[in-house]
């Protein structure tokens, strides 16, 4: 094979792979993050939790990289149609675990740093939600069917689906403000319910007691859209100078807009409760351009991904600088 066949040759494996076929990504389905997080996690030899079910049984998983006893904890797809979030956690997760299992450095920053602090990550909070935002209802039992229409306000395209399998939007599920939220659904619907009462639904109660658990010493949690970071929830004035340093930082390498609330916002967010409960930072981030309900696409990954890339170490860098944080 002369040089200019060899380099068609690459060139072709690289853009198709051995398989011929043009390799695409494809949407994180509740059935393939579990099947990679267990891959990884064997490969790598990381811990996984599985510390609840969804309302329709479906496993809730969480991923620990690093050796560190203190922690710091990263969520996605709290929403049904916010599954990106996903994909920029199994990411992270995946790399984090393969350069830290070689010391190498992350993105700059030195694997030594999760021998202190790891970072658990939970790819998807609302395995239900994604998969009925994804395939409809199809798959979900037979005599629901029509209260799901109902919840979808008749429509038969799902695309729009926020909620958990229950319709309860689960980022209104914690007992921040939670009886201050006006201007949602008075009732089970595909986005905007908060539920009768906080903690209702299985998804938020096990995340309630799985960061109990681990008391992570800063969250974030990701959603979409909009590139925009969220992280006040009247944060105590001792506190401010600390949680500011590490959202400026954070803004500083995604690019993303910090968002300061008036102090009338009402709160019942993940993020609210942490902040409220432990009196520690919380984010949450706001990946993609802004959609108006529905997913947004794939072509925005590879630049979501370049601006988020860094995020767990240096939300990991931050809780062992800023709380002196060592080996044990």
């Amino acid at each position: 094979m002369d040089k200019k066949g060899l380099l068609f040759f690459v060139l072709f494996f690289l853009l198709f792979g051995s398989n011929g076929h043009a390799e695409v990504e494809k949407p994180y389905t509740y059935k393939r993050m579990k099947q990679e997080v267990y891959q990884i996690a064997k490969q790598f030899h990381l811990e996984v939790k599985t510390f609840g079910k969804s309302e329709f049984g479906r496993d809730l998983v969480a991923v620990k990289v690093g050796d560190g006893k203190k922690s710091v904890l990263i969520t996605a797809s709290h929403h049904g149609r916010e599954w990106l979030s996903t994909h920029i956690v199994m990411k992270m997760m995946k790399q984090y675990a393969k350069a830290y299992s070689e010391s190498n450095d992350i993105y700059g920053h030195h694997p030594q740093i999760l021998d202190d602090v790891s970072i658990w990550f939970v790819p998807m909070v609302n395995p239900d939600g994604v998969m009925i935002q994804q395939t409809g209802i199809r798959h979900m039992p037979f005599l629901m069917q029509e209260v799901y229409f109902d919840m979808n306000k008749g429509e038969g395209d799902f695309s729009r689906w926020k909620a958990n399998g229950f319709g309860i939007d689960l980022n209104r599920q914690y007992p921040a403000g939670w009886e201050e939220i006006k201007g949602g659904q008075p009732y089970a619907a595909y986005s905007h319910y908060k539920g009768e009462k906080p903690f209702v639904a299985k998804e938020s109660l096990a995340l309630r007691a799985f960061t109990n658990q681990i008391r992570p010493l800063a969250a974030a949690a990701y959603h979409t859209s909009g590139r925009i970071i969220y992280w006040y929830y009247f944060n105590e004035i001792q506190h401010l100078q600390r949680d500011i340093r590490l959202v400026s930082e954070i803004a500083d390498k995604t690019g993303y807009e910090v968002e300061y609330p008036p102090s009338s916002a009402t709160g019942g967010g993940y993020t609210d409760w942490f902040i409220q409960t432990y009196k520690l930072p919380a984010l949450t981030i706001e990946l993609s351009y802004s959609v108006h309900e529905t997913n947004p696409p794939l072509s925005v990954l590879k630049e979501e991904w370049n601006r988020n890339k860094e995020i767990g170490m240096v939300m990991a860098s931050f809780a062992k600088n800023e709380f002196g944080v060592a080996e044990e």
